[in-house]
């Protein structure tokens, strides 16, 4: 009979364990008695071995069904329970596929950058910046639409190399360093973690001759002409992507975009709100009192609107259709036109004296003619008889 202690009381699990509830104990006891956290201890070490051997028999599971049959008689060796010192193949393999799932998450699977594919990692392309533009227009321009050049400074592609970096007719070799993996592991003691090659960063490939306009980088510092179409309705806050116009990308890797962000200026006489315009429109008392026509500005020229008599001053007039057109589409905002009467200035003796006689007919046809003010004096006064209760 095997004087072998039963596996299940090795890992201290029942034998209806799971799986996962059988890893999830072997993490711990492969943490606590790994050699590396315990230099020089003989019973440590032993216990290790007897450990992996346990796990590597019940996370298999026709090893664990013979095992459940015949016992460690049925093993004839499978479990292999040699110990070959830590990075020989023996403590490493269970261990380091173990390490590796514990500490995946924070090291992102053992690569700090790219995706892993057959024969080592991706290449070390880098995706370029994006860009931003702020672009100052008229409220015309934004209502309209406009085609707008800028010039916008950024890194393009090296036209002497086409982005390789290197010299015309040499090319990139195999990093010596990480031998074209792009990555490379560092441990000390406990702890290996894989890290992005610090020679060729990650590419997998050194450039021996770099290219002399680019130094090697693929990429030139260059200021670029666009024209950028502003569809009409656009308004402060607002964003135009211009795909592929940012920074090259490095190592190959596809070109940023250029956000050109809208600021509209304000204007002399309109100011916006949504899809609708608004402006002041100052007119004199006498056509707020007898009626009248003026001219009022658009966007698009001069309109003639008709002031009824009897106007108040800070009243709206809306004028439908000469707004803003909606930047999705939709129907234009409306002008909103608010008039107010200016008080008149610089009067001449007798137009004193014409407004002196004016005034005396007011008066003389008490609350008539001035109907707010009549409103206005008796909420004054209920107001006033409510505060002296």
């Amino acid at each position: 009979m095997s004087n072998k202690q039963d596996y299940y009381s090795v890992l201290s699990v029942s034998k209806s364990a799971t799986k996962d509830e059988i890893k999830k104990v072997y993490r711990k006891l492969a943490m606590k008695y790994h050699p590396d956290r315990n230099p020089g201890d003989e019973k440590a070490e032993a216990k290790f071995k007897e450990v992996k051997e346990a796990y590597e028999v019940l996370s298999d599971e026709q090893k664990r069904a013979t095992y459940d049959k015949f016992g460690h008689a049925g093993m004839n060796g499978a479990a292999g329970g040699g110990f070959g010192g830590f990075g020989q193949g023996g403590a490493q393999g269970g261990f380091g596929d173990i390490f590796e799932d514990i500490f995946g998450d924070i090291f992102g699977g053992g690569g700090a950058q790219g995706s892993h594919r057959s024969g080592g990692w991706s290449s070390g392309a880098q995706r370029g910046s994006d860009l931003r533009y702020s672009l100052e227009l008229t409220l015309e321009q934004a209502v309209s639409g406009a085609k707008i050049n800028i010039t916008v400074p950024t890194y393009v592609s090296c036209a002497e190399c086409n982005g390789s970096g290197a010299e015309k007719g040499s090319g990139a070799v195999s990093c010596t360093t990480c031998h074209g993996a792009g990555q490379v592991r560092m441990q000390q003691g406990f702890f290996s973690i894989q890290q992005t090659c610090p020679k060729c960063h990650g590419s997998g490939k050194v450039i021996k001759n770099p290219c002399k306009p680019c130094s090697g980088q693929g990429r030139v510092r260059k200021s670029k002409n666009l024209a950028v179409n502003i569809p009409a309705g656009v308004d402060t806050g607002d964003r135009i992507r211009l795909s592929g116009e940012g920074e090259a990308g490095v190592n190959g890797g596809p070109n940023g975009d250029l956000y050109v962000e809208v600021k509209v200026k304000p204007h002399d006489i309109f100011r916006r709100e949504n899809n609708d315009l608004y402006c002041d429109v100052p007119i004199n008392f006498v056509m707020t009192a007898l009626s009248g026509e003026i001219d009022v500005p658009t966007l698009n020229g001069r309109i003639k609107l008709k002031i009824p008599a009897g106007t108040q001053s800070g009243r709206y007039f809306r004028i439908r259709g000469k707004g803003v057109p909606g930047v999705r589409g939709g129907a234009k905002g409306d002008l909103l036109c608010q008039v107010i009467v200016e008080t008149p200035v610089n009067l001449t003796a007798e137009q004193k004296d014409l407004l002196t006689k004016f005034d005396a007919t007011m008066k003389d046809t008490g609350d008539k003619h001035t109907p707010k003010n009549k409103g206005w004096f008796d909420s004054l006064k209920s107001f006033f008889d409510d505060f002296n209760k």
